[in-house]
């Protein structure tokens, strides 16, 4: 996990490259099957020689070809051993709006060697992202919140923060925004592998790059090669369905801690039953909404607590925050670090670098499907509903996004027909892409198999947890090619489940502050 926290935080590191307007890119002509393949030099010299970049263009418009271009900056570690290459593994850490440069470097740290030597790793920076014309909405901190509670009082100001996230976008980057999704970075993939001179490619993605590495199976049947989809988004649920998953599934993983805290409850002191620890909790967030509680001076609402709705995931792990809350609320001295511990959770970053995660973000999820309502009355009324029906996060997930304001989509989102024998693995308790999501992933694509870690925590199994049992199916599959005659359940042994002091796993989840991402 150390090796993968680049990767793996919820924070979006700052790239070094000058964000811009997309009205800055490069007009150059696209030279997609160049025989001389990309211009390949050392990323940095603080780095490897091994790792490598370098830079290829590709239209903005598919449509259209001969028109303007953007940059999609690529990043290679060769396999050592030519006679056992087999080909070239693209990699995406989620999103939408992750960096993907630095995967090759994580991967082959973690990749047993059988696995390594058998491709030229390539990560990439999808369109729109860190060294790839990146975008820019001017968005400021507050605006890249999506944690919206739902009160009919301030629901009109929900409203205008939605409408004003997209007019920010259209003004900075409306020409290009259009461009930025989930089907032009399958074609921007695509141009990778012409460019490096390949027949197919082989892909590995988490969360977000599921439904990438999905799209191209179905976009490119032909050109897929050993797919390994870590972290499944639904394709039915794209992209309201996914934002309310997290609610509705929120809900099991509470009853779940609320159970095993009241099995310790010596230990927390939040009750010896699981309606005990159910009613605690709930007073908490009732007292907080009426008085924020102070932890080292950090004021912390009932809407904050709520927010936090992926930590009941990690049952070890929210037991003691939520202590340390109640006690501060009791007028108890916290614990040191406390704050830093909460903050940890709800933002996962610091300081934002820039909104260029953001930009991308509502750029792809907007661009992607057009079924997203248009009426602010309807969010009104599901966020109330849902405010009820899920009490921890519903009405957050189903009020009002900035794509009811979006242009209209370009493309219809990407049907599911075409058989894809791809890998696709699940963790049971993962807070961004449940259990639920990752099974209609596997659902959708025909021919594909499952690895699901029964009572696995965290979201990115796949190397990210050196001691899942996820990992020896996946290293098989990419090593051979071959698939399991059947899906795949394990049971990861038991060791770091009860780990306390760590804060939640939480996969290649780009956000900058405080947010859910995919």
């Amino acid at each position: 996990m150390k090796r993968f926290a680049p990767l793996l935080a919820v924070g979006l590191l700052a790239s070094g490259v000058p964000l811009l307007s997309a009205t800055g890119a490069s007009a150059a002509p696209a030279d997609l099957d160049s025989a001389r393949g990309p211009a390949w030099h050392r990323c940095n010299p603080d780095q490897p020689a091994s790792y490598e970049c370098a830079t290829i263009k590709v239209p903005l418009d598919y449509q259209r070809p001969r028109g303007r271009t953007i940059d999609l900056a690529i990043s290679r570690v060769k396999s050592e051993n030519p006679a056992k290459r087999h080909g070239v593994m693209l990699l995406n850490p989620g999103g939408p709006g992750g960096s993907g440069l630095d995967l090759p470097l994580m991967m082959k740290e973690s990749m047993p060697e059988e696995v390594r030597e058998k491709y030229d790793l390539i990560g990439f920076d999808p369109r729109g992202v860190g060294s790839s014309s990146p975008i820019t909405c001017g968005l400021n901190d507050a605006e890249q919140s999506i944690d919206r509670p739902y009160r009919p009082g301030t629901f009109p100001s929900d409203v205008a923060w939605a409408r004003t996230v997209a007019d920010k976008c259209r003004q900075k980057a409306g020409a290009v925004l259009p461009h930025i999704s989930t089907r032009n970075t399958a074609r921007d993939m695509d141009a990778i592998r012409a460019a490096l001179g390949e027949r197919r490619i082989s892909y590995v993605g988490y969360s977000y790059g599921t439904y990438l590495g999905a799209v191209y199976t179905q976009m490119f049947p032909q050109r897929t090669d050993r797919f390994v989809l870590d972290s499944g988004v639904d394709p039915q649920r794209i992209w309201r369905g996914m934002f309310q998953v997290w609610a509705s599934e929120a809900e099991p993983a509470f009853k779940r801690w609320t159970e095993w805290t009241a099995e310790r409850a010596g230990e927390f002191r939040l009750g010896n039953t699981p309606k005990a620890v159910s009613d605690t909790f709930w007073a908490l967030v009732a007292r907080a909404d009426a008085d924020p509680i102070v932890l080292e001076g950090q004021k912390i609402t009932g809407d904050d607590i709520r927010a936090a709705r992926g930590l009941f995931f990690y049952p070890a792990q929210a037991a003691p925050l939520v202590r340390e809350l109640k006690d501060a609320a009791e007028g108890r001295p916290a614990a040191p670090g406390a704050a830093n511990r909460w903050r940890s959770v709800r933002s996962g970053a610091e300081e934002p670098a820039s909104d260029n995660g953001s930009a991308v973000f509502w750029s792809v999820v907007c661009a992607d499907t057009d079924n997203w309502p248009r009426d602010p009355e309807r969010y009104r009324r599901d966020a109330a509903r849902d405010k009820v029906a899920y009490p921890l996060y519903g009405d957050m997930a189903s009020n009002i996004k900035p794509c009811a304001f979006w242009q209209r989509p370009l493309e219809a989102p990407t049907p599911m027909r075409t058989r894809a024998n791809v890998l696709t693995v699940q963790n049971e308790w993962d807070s961004q892409t449940p259990l639920v999501s990752g099974q209609g992933l596997h659902r959708a694509l025909k021919g594909s198999r499952m690895v699901l870690v029964a009572g696995g925590e965290g979201h990115g199994v796949y190397l990210a947890d050196p001691t899942s049992c996820a990992n020896a199916p996946v290293n098989a599959y990419l090593a051979t090619g071959r698939l399991p005659a059947g899906d795949v359940t394990c049971r990861t042994a038991p060791g770091d489940g009860d780990r306390r002091g760590a804060s939640p796993r939480r996969g290649p989840l780009p956000f900058p502050i405080g947010p859910q991402r995919f």
